[in-house]
């Protein structure tokens, strides 16, 4: 199939998807009318788990999600979902004494975890960011340049660098600074750093204050030098606290959306010299993904070691972000070979993840095939990775390779 005719296949199926169906259920499904906010939990089925906590993760990606599609989309719904979404952070999640955003919420809005982890700040200021711009409100702005500073005042190590993870209410540290039970316990993470930068690139776009420019350069100097591994063209995962590596293990979806997100902030810091070193290794890293982690399904494996991928389930997260970094690597490139894996990856999302009769798409596949029985909707699972990737792509599906 000719390249062009890839590229308005993208575009037009995911901007249907996006208008059609994603966006739709989280309006139609999502919206707690009884106790205010976005309900915490539906079932694959669509069961609706009524008294289901609320987290901050979930909350904050459905401010992300709808205030992006705001601003790419006329609909006056999608701005409504997002003045919601922004108005129950503020009101509820906000901690009023100590600054920062509570981890998780009883189904009333009462905190039942008030932890201060610095993946749910750095999800908040991506936020609120992007509502800003969305809205040209300040109030939403303001919040995030306060939530800027209170992890630069309490989560920045100026001895090792980088960021401590994790904080107790008044933000002092706490042992267990893991995101969930799944994750290793170490005191540095790949993924908590990925947003962080993310966050600060999209605050950066709204605020271009100088401090905030050191931060995010010194932040993307980090993925440059330290997570980056150059031997085997992946993102290293876990360290210590010194940076001492404390795993050899792999994750392609997190290899490809850290490809795509570093030349983001890149592109927002305007550096020639350090935009083209950030383009050599997320090449690097997007050609190993295309290389080891595609399946002959067509999907993205979750993760891998030292061997190899491992075969097993197959996440909804690393399929959309594969979309975007293989259309990102094609537009820097023009190589065809990774619009072919961006189409490929489409395809298995639309045989295997898209759910068509309960609606949005599923947690994930086993290895044979079935369905995983994980949440529709739920902490972890939110409309933000395929929102994101059906943005990205059209948008991205509109440029030529430079």
């Amino acid at each position: 199939m000719e390249a062009a005719t890839i590229v308005d296949t993208l575009r037009s199926e995911l901007e249907r998807e996006l208008t059609e169906r994603i966006l739709p259920y989280w309006l139609a499904h999502t919206v707690d009318e009884r106790d205010g906010g976005f309900v915490g939990r539906i079932l694959p089925d669509g069961h609706v788990v009524p008294d289901a906590p609320k987290g901050s993760i979930l909350n904050a990606r459905i401010l992300w999600s709808f205030a992006a599609a705001s601003r790419a989309l006329p609909d006056p719904a999608y701005h409504g979902a997002a003045r919601r979404a922004h108005d129950y952070l503020q009101a509820h999640f906000w901690d009023p004494r100590h600054g920062g955003v509570y981890w998780m919420l009883d189904h009333r809005g009462q905190p039942l975890d008030e932890r201060k982890h610095v993946y749910a700040q750095a999800f908040a200021v991506y936020a609120l960011s992007e509502y800003a711009s969305a809205t040209g409100e300040s109030a939403g702005l303001d919040r995030a340049k306060e939530l800027f500073r209170l992890i630069e005042a309490h989560a920045a190590d100026a001895v090792h660098g980088g960021y401590r993870e994790a904080f107790g209410r008044d933000w002092t540290p706490v042992d267990d600074v893991r995101l969930s039970d799944k994750d290793a316990p170490e005191r540095r993470s790949l993924n908590t750093h990925l947003h962080l930068l993310e966050a600060y690139t999209g605050l950066y776009r709204a605020w271009p204050d100088r401090g905030l420019r050191e931060r995010l350069q010194a932040l993307l100097e980090l993925f440059l030098s330290t997570f980056h591994d150059p031997v085997r063209s992946h993102f290293r995962l876990f360290f210590d606290e010194d940076w001492t590596v404390r795993s050899h293990d792999v994750s392609y979806g997190h290899d490809i959306e850290t490809s795509w997100l570093i030349l983001e902030a890149a592109d927002a810091l305007e550096a020639p010299a350090l935009r083209a070193r950030t383009r050599t290794i997320a090449l690097a890293v997007a050609a190993a993904t295309r290389r080891e982690g595609l399946d002959a399904d067509g999907g993205l494996f979750n993760d891998g070691g030292p061997a190899g991928p491992r075969p097993g389930e197959k996440h909804w997260w690393p399929q959309a972000e594969a979309m975007v970094g293989f259309v990102s690597a094609y537009r820097e490139t023009g190589d065809e070979a990774y619009l072919e894996a961006a189409a490929g990856v489409w395809k298995f999302v639309k045989r295997r993840i898209l759910d068509l009769e309960h609606g949005e798409w599923r947690w994930g596949m086993r290895a044979d095939g079935t369905p995983t029985d994980d949440d529709k909707v739920g902490p972890w699972k939110c409309p933000y990775h395929n929102v994101r990737a059906c943005l990205e792509v059209v948008k991205r599906a509109r440029l030529r390779s430079t």
